[in-house]
């Protein structure tokens, strides 16, 4: 089980440091390269740069908690949530699809034909 872990491509858990601007200051932010590739796809399903996806997040952050003691813990925290409910969706989906082939008689496959 650990060579699945111990396996995988370093240049993923290699650390990229990335400058943007919140709350008007300047800033550097260190995280893995797995998790900034997390924060493009996030950014992406928003139609927004990831500069302006971290800015948003980061005041919404100040607004509801009146701080932000690690942005770059809360940045793992909120890739680990968006990578759980994309596998939640994905089953959902999986599970619509297994229902519908059941109630028409189908395979799976039929169904996603």
């Amino acid at each position: 089980m650990c060579r699945i872990f111990a396996g995988q491509a370093t240049a993923d858990y290699e650390n990229e440091t990335r400058s943007v601007r919140l709350a008007g200051h300047s800033t550097s932010i260190r995280l893995e390269r797995a998790y900034w590739a997390i924060l493009d796809e996030i950014a992406a399903t928003q139609n927004v740069s990831v500069a302006k996806f971290l800015a948003k997040l980061h005041s919404e952050v100040l607004e509801i908690h009146g701080e932000c003691r690690n942005f770059a813990s809360l940045l793992r925290c909120s890739c680990l949530k968006y990578v759980a409910q994309v596998q939640h969706d994905a089953d959902a989906t999986r599970d619509l699809q297994a229902a519908a082939a059941k109630a028409f008689g189908q395979s799976r496959e039929q169904v996603d034909a």
